[in-house]
């Protein structure tokens, strides 16, 4: 198969199973991109980043005509992430810095512990009970979301990884708010957070934007794909599937 038709169904795949779970696309995606196409970590992290912003727009469009975004706690999400992303662009910098050529092995073993981490969560996470739509938060000030937002873009930044998974169940921990407006927020959010970081990763020189727009090709009808799937695959076995394959892959980043 040609390079580009094998990076288009990568995408495609991706595309299908985000669609199809609701899982991030970003952590289904860095192990195929390193492992099947043998990018480099240090590039898959950039480009990954550029692909979830691009990726997300669409959502976020949708879901602030449904009026499902609560923007206030997405800026102070923002206040927090976007000073965690600039941190962990950083630290890839100075990784880079300091390990020269070797730095997509370490790079791909804290990749390794960060998919480990939200593998064990996905696996454990239970659905939310959730309040109506326009229900204030009921535990936890405002200003904690400012926090996690900090510890999701530190994440963001230096893997590429959390924009959605790591943020989305951290806010479920501290709030009640509906579904609906937690998954609106998190994705008006995420677009914020990969934008920066995308925008500060290519400033570095670790965006591949050919692998970008192939991945997209196929990420973009495959996410509307799986949407339609939905109803007729049984989505909690095909998560608790994904789940074990992402602790295998970060298995196999932290001990080789």
């Amino acid at each position: 198969m040609p390079l580009i038709l094998l990076k288009i169904a990568i995408g495609f795949t991706v595309g299908t199973l985000v669609g199809l779970t609701g899982m991030g696309g970003g952590a289904l995606l860095l192990p195929l991109l390193i492992y099947v196409l043998h990018v480099p970590a240090i590039t898959a992290i950039g480009s990954d980043a550029a692909i979830n912003f691009i990726s997300k727009i669409g959502g976020a469009a949708v879901h602030s005509q449904q009026r499902t975004v609560n923007w206030r706690l997405a800026a102070y999400l923002a206040a927090g992430s976007i000073p965690g992303s600039f941190a962990g662009v950083a630290m890839i910098a100075h990784l880079r810095r300091v390990h020269g050529i070797h730095v997509n092995s370490v790079l791909q073993e804290v990749l390794g512990f960060v998919l480990l981490g939200i593998s064990m969560l996905l696996f454990l996470q239970r659905p939310s009970s959730g309040r109506d739509v326009g229900a204030s938060p009921q535990t936890g000030p405002l200003i904690l979301a400012s926090l996690v937002g900090f510890v999701g873009g530190f994440l963001v930044g230096l893997t590429s990884i959390g924009s959605g998974t790591v943020i989305m169940l951290l806010l479920m921990l501290i709030y009640r708010f509906s579904p609906r407006i937690l998954v609106g927020t998190d994705i008006a959010h995420a677009v914020i957070l990969t934008g920066v970081t995308a925008l500060l990763q290519y400033r570095l020189g670790i965006v591949d934007l050919a692998l970008v727009a192939s991945v997209l090709v196929g990420s973009i009808p495959g996410v509307l794909l799986g949407a339609r799937l939905t109803p007729r695959v049984p989505v909690l076995l095909l998560k608790r599937i994904l789940c074990a394959a992402l602790f295998l892959f970060g298995a196999r980043m932290v001990l080789v």
